[in-house]
């Protein structure tokens, strides 16, 4: 009786240790990662309890009927990019889905990942939801994902019908990523607006002034540098919003798309489109010129997001 007694206690702190995380809706972050030659790794926070296995396997044995398996929820781990790696093969190796890693860790730009990077790696596969009106409920965001609603309540500790407010985030277990944040994300969404024949004479972001070499400034676009007369085309299917003169940009189009983006190009020696036309990646809008403030012939290439700009490169 003391033995059974002993084994029991034991197994029940670890089983109400384990319980707690979960029903407190706290995902435990645990490092692993490959094994180094420095040894490195180890947990992040101490708090979580590591060692149940070891713990009943050094007990004494006694015989009991094997529990049932029970569903335990959502747990999360710590892993450390390595050299050569990519979010497919990471996500390959722990058998979730890409959009699961891209989600959690809300990267924004896949081709950017750096080795020694840490991501946080979920047990299960799913997406993160942040909740856009009050009262949206797991039900109703499973109905959206056509992904099992009592199984997203659960990993979230919540019911099936109740009632959230907006702005909390949910994880959707099985949930995937709509097909243009993908496109987005992973620096598939546009085409270069020039074909070939071109070189990138100057890059998005701080630069020494071309105009004035004391002085830096904050270049909006992606300078391409290629032959008076080079046509240039739509980076993404749209309707153009402006198409006419800048003392900045010379002759100059900007292109309206979805999901909020815009583009820009300038410094065209003509345009061949106008106001109001709908335009694909196989419209010329005009050909490369040195209009305005411009050095030499070439295409100053701008995108905007939220009529933010962002660095074209990120995108194609």
């Amino acid at each position: 009786m003391r033995l059974y007694m002993k084994n029991l206690v034991i197994y029940g702190a670890c089983t109400i240790a384990a319980a707690a995380v979960v029903a407190a809706g706290t995902f435990a972050f645990v490092s692993i990662n490959h094994p180094q030659e420095t040894g490195e790794g180890g947990y992040e926070k101490s708090a979580i309890p590591t060692h149940i296995d070891s713990i009943l396997a050094q007990s004494e044995q006694i015989e009991l009927n094997e529990p049932e398996e029970v569903y335990t929820g959502l747990a999360y781990f710590s892993y450390r990019v390595k050299q050569g790696e990519v979010i497919s093969k990471i996500a390959s190796n722990f058998g979730i889905s890409e959009d699961t890693i891209t989600s959690v860790n809300s990267i924004k730009a896949a081709r950017r990942l750096q080795i020694g990077q840490y991501l946080r790696i979920p047990t299960m596969s799913g997406i993160l939801y942040t909740v856009r009106e009050n009262n949206e409920t797991p039900a109703s965001i499973a109905k959206k994902y056509e992904v099992d609603a009592e199984k997203c309540a659960l990993v979230n500790n919540l019911t099936v019908e109740e009632a959230l407010t907006e702005g909390k985030t949910i994880f959707v277990p099985d949930a995937l990523m709509d097909r243009i944040t993908k496109l987005e994300i992973n620096g598939d969404l546009f085409k270069k607006p020039l074909r070939g024949g071109y070189y990138f004479s100057s890059r998005y972001g701080w630069r020494t002034s071309p105009f004035d070499s004391s002085r830096r400034s904050f270049h909006s676009g992606i300078d391409m540098a290629c032959r008076t007369g080079t046509p240039i085309y739509a980076a993404l299917e749209g309707k153009v919003t402006t198409a006419g003169w800048s003392d900045v940009f010379g002759n100059y189009v900007i292109v309206s798309h979805h999901s909020g983006y815009k583009t820009l190009y300038g410094h065209m020696s003509s345009i061949s489109t106008k106001k109001g036309a709908y335009v694909t990646t196989s419209t010329v809008l005009g050909k490369v010129g040195s209009t305005g403030l411009s050095t030499g012939p070439h295409l100053h290439f701008t995108v905007y997001k939220n009529n933010r700009t962002v660095n074209p490169a990120d995108l194609w």
